[in-house]
């Protein structure tokens, strides 16, 4: 044997052995979907999403419409259908009640609600927001048939502990969210199947913090609660990792 054969036999076996070695590494690998609530968009996941990404996640992020649910749920089950393996889904907010239907998927191993809806097979988001109603109700309707927060009122009601700068930035680039995607009952209850973690922000403002006790208990969800406003992905982005991480664990 050549000696140009002797290293392409060579190559080949510490080729083989490095599969080997990593294919298990691959095969624990977590993926998560995180999917933003009514009124922001998907950038104020970046904190979570870079805890997540050092801790060796894959981390994808949904950019729904806000248009209606059905349109939301489709754009979260886009994201899932490029998964590779089982999924964690995460939810803030609006974003609950989405990740309560898409989470059906048979991809999605658990559910993580943070400060979020979650909903009952039949139910909506407008109807569990009424049934006990937040200490704030600056949200008001737009001509075109949409809901905003007041831009004075937004930094008290969504995120009183972040940065000044930050939630007057938010306040004047929130995205508009379908009154008809609120009153859209869901069609399946994933939570029921399958794991589910829930998020209590004690300071919330746009939902009420009792609200998602009620629902985290109902549905036998593990409660993590932490002191923090309704924005409590951004301003406690560490502490909602953790529980998300947590989740991917449990679903394994």
């Amino acid at each position: 044997m050549s000696i140009l054969d002797k290293a392409a036999v060579g190559l080949t076996a510490v080729f083989l052995s490095s599969a080997t070695v990593t294919a298990p590494a691959l095969a624990d690998a977590r993926n998560i979907v995180l999917v933003h609530g009514a009124l922001v968009d998907g950038a104020g996941w970046r904190g979570v999403y870079d805890v997540l990404t050092r801790d060796g996640y894959n981390v994808s992020i949904v950019q729904q419409p806000l248009t209606s649910l059905d349109q939301d749920v489709a754009a979260t089950k886009s994201v899932l259908d490029q998964q590779d393996g089982n999924v964690v889904i995460v939810g803030h907010s609006y974003g609950g009640t989405i990740i309560t239907a898409a989470g059906a998927d048979p991809k999605v191993k658990a559910l993580v609600y943070v400060a979020a809806l979650q909903p009952e097979q039949g139910e909506s988001t407008a109807q569990l927001l009424q049934s006990m109603p937040s200490p704030t109700n600056d949200i008001k309707p737009t001509k075109d048939g949409s809901l905003l927060i007041d831009p004075a009122k937004f930094a008290a009601d969504f995120g009183a502990d972040l940065p000044k700068e930050q939630a007057e930035f938010m306040a004047r680039s929130q995205m508009p969210v379908a009154v008809a995607a609120t009153s859209a009952q869901v069609s399946v209850a994933a939570w029921h199947d399958k794991p589910s973690f829930g998020i209590v922000a004690k300071n919330d403002k746009t939902i009420n913090p009792d609200l998602e006790r009620w629902m985290y208990k109902r549905s036998g969800s593990t409660v993590t609660e932490i002191e923090g406003s309704h924005a409590i992905y951004i301003s406690q982005a560490a502490t909602v990792a953790k529980v998300i991480e947590e989740a991917a664990k449990a679903a394994k």
